[in-house]
């Protein structure tokens, strides 16, 4: 077992001594600049206050619910390539480089559910992106995180971010996973708001590594407490999930089969959930199993969920955790999903990232760039017809790209 177990404290001792990450960076800066793009990020947390204006929430776990809006501003695309995130280097940053608020405001329960419908109806879309992040992440980063998805996508739903206590320590990863469940009564509340409000349509669920161990609490929570899911949620994202395999088989079986599609990002090579699992005693962690491989291929096709395997996607992130925002052929895809209402259930070749055989069976594609690789597929899925179409969108979608936390 400590040969097994070495290799994992092996990568925390060597990320460990990676150059530090700056802990704020909300403190608004008094104007951005030309070409400079804004997204608002309505927050509700689990976190407790900062006494520090540029950190604004810690990784502290608050007794109370917390909500905040930020108004973020994302540096000129001619700064940046898509999925990349600009951290500020000061307590406020430069928004013609960085990623900087220019407005980051605390809010009440009635503040916020004001603030939110505003949101919904200068959008004219009903629909709600809510997401919920992994571990290591501090409050900044999960603010600026979901504000670069929300560009890079071109999403035209009302983002909201869920974050929990996360202390964004790399060493912290105990703490934050217990942090994780504290708040899985919080985000099932959050859901249930959500669905209960008449302004709000559909509702889609995007979470990232230890973020889906709430997610799924808090839907297994509610699918047993209300017989069922909210019907309002229309579709849920798990990227990379740091999630042991006989619990997430327990956890969808519990959630039942009334459920939405469920959407399953993996990487056969995300160092970091080889890590998490040597230290949780060799299990396997859903984000990084090999989805073709039995047993999992049987399951995924039982439980109805569409995995997508991200092994051959090459981003600047070195651990290969976070290809779903960093990728710009995911974040499109993903975004042009979100844009048309549909799952990747729904048409499983869209986009070259996915395709199915006419059998049922799932297979998937290592590369979302190439249609050229998916195009076979698509004839072999019956998706022939539809080939113009999708040359056409890949190409709307793609064409204003230059270039590309735990």
């Amino acid at each position: 077992m400590m040969l097994r177990r070495a290799p994992a404290l092996v990568w925390l001792t060597l990320l460990a001594g990676c150059a530090g990450r700056l802990d704020g960076g909300l403190l608004p800066v008094s104007g951005t600049v030309p070409g400079a793009s804004q997204v608002n990020v309505l927050v509700a947390t689990t976190r407790r206050p900062s006494p520090e204006p540029e950190k604004m929430f810690s990784g502290e776990r608050d007794t109370r619910y917390n909500f905040a809006d930020i108004l973020v501003s994302i540096p000129p695309d001619a700064n940046r390539v898509i999925g990349e995130v600009q951290q500020p280097e000061d307590r406020s940053g430069d928004p013609a480089r960085q990623f900087v608020a220019l407005r980051a405001e605390t809010l009440d329960k009635d503040q916020a559910k004001i603030r939110f419908h505003q949101r919904l109806a200068a959008s004219g879309d009903r629909r709600v992106l809510v997401f919920i992040h992994g571990y290591n992440t501090r409050f900044s980063e999960a603010v600026f995180r979901l504000a670069q998805f929300a560009h890079d996508s071109d999403l035209k739903a009302t983002p909201v971010l869920f974050t929990w206590p996360s202390r964004g320590r790399l060493l912290g990863y105990g703490y934050d996973h217990e942090s994780a469940s504290y708040s899985r009564d919080a985000l099932e509340g959050l859901l249930a708001a959500l669905q209960s409000d008449p302004a709000v349509g559909e509702i889609d669920i995007l979470a990232h590594s230890m973020g889906n161990w709430v997610t799924l609490e808090a839907l297994r929570q509610m699918a047993i407490r209300d017989r069922r899911l909210a019907s309002k949620i229309k579709q849920v994202m798990l990227a990379a999930p740091d999630v042991d395999v006989d619990v997430f088989r327990r956890q969808i079986t519990q959630i039942g089969e009334n459920r939405p599609p469920f959407t399953l990002f993996v990487s056969r090579d995300d160092q970091a959930l080889n890590a998490s699992r040597a230290l949780w005693g060799d299990m396997p962690r859903v984000g990084a199993v090999d989805a073709r491989a039995e047993p999992y291929a049987s399951m995924f096709r039982a439980e109805r969920i569409t995995p997508i395997d991200l092994t051959d996607i090459q981003t600047p992130d070195s651990l290969g955790h976070t290809k779903f925002a960093e990728s710009p052929e995911v974040v499109r895809a993903i975004g042009a999903r979100l844009a048309s209402g549909q799952t990747f259930a729904e048409k499983p070749g869209l986009g070259g990232v996915l395709a199915q055989t006419a059998s049922g069976a799932v297979s998937t594609v290592g590369s979302a760039a190439g249609l050229a690789i998916s195009a076979p597929l698509s004839i072999v899925d019956g998706h022939a017809d539809e080939l113009g179409d999708r040359f056409n969108q890949v190409g709307g979608n793609l064409r204003s790209t230059v270039g590309g936390s735990y």
